[in-house]
């Protein structure tokens, strides 16, 4: 028989001894009280004019609001953040783009790139980004692949990757064209994983930028919500007559970034900044549980020596003050354990619920070394 004893800092819930047949640990905690605060979320009545649009957080990727968030949809120029992605994956920002006539007189928003230009592809980036420049997109394209078509694949194989699987990208400006789509949770998505990039982050939330170049230097960012929501940072706006107005705009307050999606929405900005309220005003980052946090421990070896199961990795979690109450956990050792066991040897699983669904599935590591039973022990038996 084994016993274990279960501590989750000073918001323990269960103590005692558990009898493992099979030496399978396998407990449902039926409530685990996180914090003691009963008041419901007071929703906020709020009137979107999109025809999709999303809200999540960040870090956990958690929808906190949506309509309509898996409809394909034209997106312009919201295009560019993969574009983007695809750069700072596979570029180097100090790479020199000697301008060719494919870059010249493109479509739309340009930042006027002359033949034979050399410009450096961080300058390229800031130009993308801030002043939605399709002939950046180009010269991008070109510099990172050999050709255009075969860096159109790398952005829809990207989308793949991260379960963008509604996306389909045929260009990497975000012109017009009958296959080129994506969605309100795509785009998410998308953003979600530009945002790992510490050189995205700092492109999309800068409001004007200098260019090493001797004409049309000087990119103003077309977001306004850099200057009209308080916190914001980010990201791209999209615009054509048969997308309507779409915007990404991102915010981050208390340890929190929150990203919004709007498309094809009429008051764009307003619908985004509403978004980010709803998100800001009912929502708040909570510490789960910490990296190497202990859980249980174990006798082994008729109780010769413990072994002490920990988290591998933190988590947080946005959560609403009447979802506080509603986190459970189920903790699975693996019935397989056998000596000699090494500190941060995968040894089970934690599943993490919330109102019966689950939000996350992490594994559980041995905390310390336990030997392997000698000869000695073997006799003494």
């Amino acid at each position: 028989m084994y016993y274990i004893t279960l501590f989750w800092k000073d918001k323990i819930i269960i103590l005692g001894g558990v009898d493992l047949k099979k030496r399978i640990i396998s407990f449902l905690i039926i409530i685990f009280t996180l914090f003691s605060n009963p008041n419901p979320l007071v929703s906020k009545d709020m009137v979107l004019s999109g025809e999709s649009y999303i809200l999540i957080e960040e870090n956990s990727g958690r929808v906190l609001a949506s309509q309509d968030e898996h409809k394909k949809m034209p997106i312009a120029s919201t295009t560019k953040i993969m574009t983007a992605l695809i750069a700072l994956e596979n570029g180097n920002l100090q790479d020199q783009i000697k301008i060719n006539d494919d870059c010249i007189d493109i479509e739309g928003s340009s930042i006027y790139l002359e033949r034979k230009e050399i410009i450096n592809l961080k300058d390229l980036l800031y130009g993308l980004m801030l002043r939605s420049g399709n002939d950046a997109a180009i010269a991008i394209s070109q510099n990172i692949s050999n050709n255009q078509n075969e860096f159109i694949k790398m952005m829809n194989n990207k989308a793949k990757s991260i379960n963008a699987n509604n996306t389909n990208f045929t260009n990497p400006h975000g012109l017009n064209h009958d296959k080129h789509y994506s969605t309100a949770y795509d785009l998410a998505l998308i953003t979600k994983e530009a945002f790992k990039y510490q050189a995205f982050e700092e492109i999309v939330k800068t409001k004007s930028y200098t260019a090493d170049r001797k004409n049309n230097n000087n990119f103003i960012n077309k977001n306004k919500t850099l200057w009209e929501y308080e916190d914001g940072d980010g990201v791209k706006t999209g615009y054509t007559m048969k997308s309507g107005r779409c915007l990404v705009s991102s915010a981050t307050k208390n340890n929190m970034r929150l990203i919004a999606v709007s498309l094809n929405a009429k008051n764009w900005f307003n619908d985004n900044y509403q978004l980010l309220d709803y998100g800001f005003e009912n929502f708040t980052n909570h510490l789960i549980y910490d990296k190497n946090q202990f859980i249980t421990s174990v006798d082994i070896k008729d109780g010769k020596e413990q072994l002490k199961v920990v988290t591998k990795q933190d988590f947080i979690y946005p959560l609403n003050s009447t979802e506080k109450k509603q986190i459970k956990f189920k903790i699975t050792l693996d019935e397989n354990i056998t000596t000699p066991i090494y500190k941060g040897d995968v040894v089970g699983n934690i599943n993490t619920y919330l109102n019966g669904v689950l939000i996350k599935k992490d594994e559980l590591i041995g905390g310390n070394n336990v030997n392997k039973l000698n000869f000695i022990h073997n006799l003494l038996k």
